[in-house]
């Protein structure tokens, strides 16, 4: 009741005001006092977040489960969407497209303000984002995507486009961002560039260089456009600057003050360290770099902290552990003889023992138990296997994330020129000029000319060879990896236990079905099927072994 008469003393009062004033007052009182207003909002404000967002998704996805898809690492604890791709309905789209949706409105005020600095960058993020959806997933909505303000239900359930036609999209939106960053030299950016600090520059080496990304990608299916982008951008580099230099790298700090902007397996904010310790290195990825004496090894993992020697001149019964000395290194070794392995069925030639470097096979069903660990549960603290590098648990380390880098671009054009003859510059100096910018990226510069001459490591020009460094040098972006196998077959790499090879998408979200399912039927039609398919868990089509257009017909990965 007092509620009712409070009501009706203010209908009161606002009637002894006039209906402009009253109504003033009350729009007045509806601000939220901790929200933004559109109309008054700064764009560099908002730019930031689509910048760290944007960082942080890619480290999260390039050091978490696509390491575990491209045999970087394996999880011996809750490690089914890392290790064997049990992602189910799971892969989720909505954050791509909510820091698209913020980058859309930064790019409208950009155009509203006549900057074209920030209009130049706001477009060259949402060919990143935009191009990292056609690749995981393939047709997506997008030019009707990011319209649902508008209230009109095709916006509000948008169509999908295809593919091919997002890719050639984003491919005339970088053009465009390019001239539009090159008829300025102020950016007026300040602290909120995260990734360049307001260096129009290099914003346009960000641009052109991505555009080499994907003129890369499109270069099974549609050659002579992939073959001209490249070759336009490489004979003019004072119109298309791009990165060749690891100062110019797209790359994001983090600060390491709290969880939210630290390296996301740090154990500093972490009281169990679960997120690092249950990271170990793959056996695929440690004898590649063993077979290479590849000194990033050291920097990238941790050396097993007691390795196994197991002898069948050792008496019956032994189990121990004793202090060695192993290359002037005080270590630990475990010494076992054969019949210890008889309660696990572990033949000999199973049990890795390499003293320093060893990783988890990606078919091994039980990976905390192995190379005989006896701890036997999740995330166990197996000494005899490589975790990661110390380094990543700590908050502040200064590892950044790295979102397009020297290396990456060296590496394309290698393979511009060496497998496709195209006019991109020597393939042998580009090769070199990948491993050194990856070398200087983890601060091994000197170490990288002794590398090259390595037998296994000396060029020869084939695309196995340069797709494998760069495999090696996408550490940390192994989604990037992942699109370069997809598109090559390289590197050689076996399925995980419940299938036979590696997938080549991602699912549609569940919540397309339950909200946009016409138009992603649709979609779906566009897919092709496999004699894998069968194997998702959502059904043959929406299947993570269905081949999008990028790859139909090309006879890759297999």
């Amino acid at each position: 009741m007092k509620m009712i008469k409070s009501f009706y003393k203010i209908g009161m009062v606002c009637g002894l005001l006039t209906t402009l004033s009253c109504t003033d007052q009350l729009i007045e009182m509806n601000k939220n006092p901790n929200g933004s207003d559109p109309s008054t909002a700064n764009p560099n404000m908002v730019l930031s977040t689509v910048l760290t967002e944007t960082g942080r998704l890619i480290v999260n996805m390039g050091y978490q489960d696509m390491a575990g898809l491209m045999q970087h690492t394996q999880k011996d604890g809750w490690g089914g969407g890392h290790n064997s791709q049990e992602w189910g309905g799971s892969n989720d789209w909505s954050g791509y497209y909510s820091i698209l949706r913020n980058n859309k409105f930064v790019y409208e005020k950009a155009v509203e303000l006549e900057q074209p600095a920030l209009q130049g960058v706001t477009m060259v993020m949402k060919s990143l984002l935009f191009g990292m959806i056609a690749d995981l997933w393939g047709d997506a909505p997008y030019t009707q995507a990011l319209q649902g303000d508008k209230g009109d239900l095709n916006y509000i359930f948008p169509s999908y486009d295809p593919q091919q036609q997002i890719y050639e999209g984003i491919l005339a939106e970088l053009e465009t961002a390019n001239s539009l960053l090159a008829s300025t030299t102020t950016s007026n950016l300040g602290s909120a560039d995260v990734y360049f600090q307001g260096n129009v520059l290099k914003w346009r080496r960000f641009a052109n260089s991505l555009a080499l990304r994907y003129y890369m990608r499109l270069a099974e299916k549609l050659p002579s456009v992939a073959k001209a982008g490249i070759e336009k951008i490489v004979s003019n580099p004072t119109q298309y600057p791009i990165i060749t230099a690891v100062a110019d790298d797209v790359t994001m700090a983090f600060p390491g003050n709290s969880n939210a902007d630290s390296w996301p397996s740090n154990a500093t904010y972490d009281n169990d360290s679960t997120n690092y310790r249950r990271i170990k290195m793959c056996d695929t990825f440690v004898r590649a770099l063993l077979e290479r004496d590849d000194p990033r090894i050291g920097v990238w993992a941790n050396k097993v902290q007691i390795f196994l020697q197991v002898n069948p001149a050792f008496p019956p019964g032994t189990d121990r552990i004793a202090d060695t000395v192993v290359n002037g290194e005080n270590r630990k070794v475990r010494y076992l003889s054969p019949d210890k392995l008889t309660p696990t069925g572990t033949p000999i030639e199973s049990v890795n023992q390499h003293p320093d470097y060893v990783g988890i096979p990606i078919k091994t069903s039980v990976p905390y138990n192995y190379n005989q660990n006896a701890g036997g549960v999740q995330a166990a603290r197996n000494p005899h296997v490589s975790w990661v590098n110390t380094r990543f648990a700590d908050a502040k380390s200064g590892i950044p994330a790295r979102l397009l880098s020297a290396a990456e671009v060296n590496f394309i054009l290698a393979e511009a020129s060496a497998v496709y003859g195209w006019n991109a510059g020597d393939a042998e100096t580009h090769y070199k000029n990948g491993i050194r910018a990856s070398f200087q990226a983890w601060g091994l510069a000197s170490a990288a000319d002794a590398y090259l001459e390595h037998p296994n490591v000396v060029f020869d020009g084939t695309q196995e060879q340069i797709i494998t460094q760069k495999w090696i040098a996408s550490w940390t972006v192994a989604t990037e990896a992942w699109m370069d196998w997809r598109r090559t077959g390289f590197p050689r790499l076996e399925g995980a236990s419940f299938a036979p090879v590696v997938p080549v998408r991602f699912y549609y979200p569940l919540a397309e079905r339950d909200r946009n399912n016409e138009n992603l039927q649709s979609a779906l039609k566009n897919l092709e099927q496999t004699q894998y398919s069968p194997f998702g868990e959502d059904g043959a089509v929406n299947s993570i072994w269905s081949k999008p257009w990028i790859i139909q017909g090309t006879g890759k990965p297999w």
